[in-house]
């Protein structure tokens, strides 16, 4: 008798087994047809849901593997194409723009250089207090205050107005001071992001009258010029393409990493297959 409830039991847990491997199989042809629509979402929630609800059904679950690693290959592929589309339409935009800006790099000492717009080179501005702006290869936009006169202010902050609100950067970090045939020149540093929104305060402002305060020891005022709210603003349009360009291609060289990542599985995974 014992023997008898034995068979029956073992006949109970193969038909239990060949049923879950059927359940499962069904899953895994979900997921490949959903694969071949290129929905691979939709096959990789099939995929998770054999490792979930048939957790025994070890042949379907190998072959999910495969097909997920193949899901996810393609997936990187179709980032890294719409990548380089978005690259390219911005490496256009960028070509037409900078035959407006001068370009300016000392090779001898930096790695990077900026452009600034052909109103605001030092050739042209000798002796004037002003602020300058200027965005680097990497579209990280910054902006110099320069102060000239007959005697120092030791400013180290500048404050833009106009009749109704106001912007103030906080200490520059870098500021340093220096002279020249009797004029003392002043400049300091402001990066984007670290000026209090000053820049931004200018390029909102381009179309209105800018009162600009350098503020040290003394305190020294002046108007923006028209020249330079447009030179802020196109310098700073230019970074926004700038700064995409640089992330595109952080981004791309994030999905070929992943890409080759996924491809090294897929080969240690036929390597062990076979």
């Amino acid at each position: 008798m014992k023997n008898v409830f034995f068979f029956i039991a073992l006949c109970l847990a193969c038909m239990a087994c060949t049923d879950v491997e059927k359940l499962a199989a069904e899953r895994l042809d979900m997921a490949q047809q959903a694969f071949a629509a290129g929905d691979y979402n939709e096959a990789k929630l099939q995929i998770d849901s054999i490792k979930i609800l048939y957790p025994k059904a070890y042949e379907a679950r190998k072959a999910g593997i495969g097909l997920m690693q193949e899901v996810e290959l393609k997936e990187q592929e179709k980032t890294l194409a719409y990548l380089d589309s978005l690259l390219g339409t911005k490496q256009t935009e960028f070509a037409a723009m900078k035959g407006k800006f001068v370009f300016e790099k000392d090779e001898e000492y930096e790695t990077i250089g900026r452009y600034l717009h052909p109103s605001q080179v030092i050739e042209k501005n000798l002796n004037r207090s002003f602020l300058r702006f200027q965005v680097d290869e990497r579209g990280a936009m910054s902006m110099t205050s320069i102060y000239c006169g007959t005697r120092n202010i030791h400013h180290t902050a500048v404050k833009v107005s106009t009749n109704d609100s106001f912007a103030q950067t906080p200490p520059s970090a870098d500021s340093y001071e220096t002279s020249n045939l009797g004029v003392q020149i002043e400049k300091a540093d402001y990066k984007w992001g670290e000026d209090d929104n000053v820049m931004g305060f200018v390029c909102l402002n381009k179309g209105r009258n800018i009162k600009v305060e350098f503020l040290g020891e003394r305190s020294y005022t002046t108007q923006m010029t028209q020249a330079d709210r447009e030179a802020a603003d196109l310098v700073y349009k230019l970074s926004q393409t700038l700064s995409a360009i640089t992330q595109l291609n952080k981004q791309i060289e994030e999905a070929n990493q992943k890409i080759a990542f996924i491809k090294k599985r897929m080969e240690e995974r036929a390597y062990q297959t076979n």
